[in-house]
């Protein structure tokens, strides 16, 4: 899901030993229970290709807990990299569209065999960081690192690093674009189950986003969250100071 990276860390006085835990997952230990495993350091990227379907059927976990088993980490990427598509001109004329639209499509690509964590897992931000990093080595090294010369590996790790590090006008954008692809999902669960279930507490991603051109639709998808609960004759929650008041 769509998280804060602040939102990753654990208790101080938990850190320590949660992360000595923790460290015990590595991307050998993913690997051996897939079975056929995927071919290693080959000039093909089939076994690539076969990696690619762990994004396909892995849920993104942030909607379970309200009951929900729906959309994939590639449902998610997919709509991404549309969006990033729609940018109005006033912030694309200063963006590269194309490695936007690539970066959507890459920036969770680790959690083919990561898993899609949220804060609730109590997993800290660095211990996350490892175990995105790990899998990010090997799929561009281990899968890629011999096709093509391993430039498609090598493109691919520096566009992911580039949204981790999210310093360029492009990554800033793209982080805008994950969190309002996750609200616009909001919303439609929301509609989908008749306004039975309330998932504001998503709303306070909308504080974290940077651009303009994006608040711009954070607050049209607000107001049409705000009309359907009123129109269901229901009052649904806000975190922060997300509540349209206009």
């Amino acid at each position: 899901m769509a998280v804060d990276e602040t939102t990753q860390t654990n208790g101080a006085g938990e850190h320590e030993a949660k992360d000595a835990q923790q460290s015990t997952w590595t991307v050998e230990s993913v690997l051996s229970e897939i079975t056929p495993r995927y071919a290693e350091n080959t000039d093909s990227p089939v076994p690539f290709f076969h990696l690619l379907e762990r994004l396909k059927t892995t849920k993104r976990a942030g909607w379970h807990r309200f009951g929900i088993q729906g959309e994939s980490i590639s449902d998610h990427m997919y709509r991404m990299s549309i969006l990033t598509m729609m940018a109005p001109k006033s912030i694309s004329k200063e963006l590269d569209i194309l490695k936007c639209c690539r970066m959507a499509l890459i920036h969770d690509m680790a959690e083919s065999l990561v898993g899609d964590i949220t804060p609730v897992d109590n997993v800290s931000k660095p211990e996350k960081s490892r175990r995105e990093t790990d899998t990010m080595d090997y799929i561009c090294t281990n899968l890629l690192g011999k096709f093509n010369g391993g430039l498609n590996g090598k493109e691919v790790r520096e566009i992911w690093q580039e949204y981790e590090d999210s310093e360029t006008k492009e990554s800033k954008f793209v982080h805008d674009i994950d969190k309002v692809e996750l609200l616009v999902q909001m919303l439609e669960y929301e509609r989908q189950y008749k306004c039975e279930k309330d998932l504001g507490e998503f709303t306070w991603v909308a504080e974290k986003v940077v651009s303009d051109e994006v608040n711009g639709w954070v607050k049209q998808i607000f107001r049409e969250r705000q009309q359907m609960w009123k129109d269901a004759g229901k009052v649904p929650s806000w975190k922060g100071n997300t509540e349209p008041k206009d």
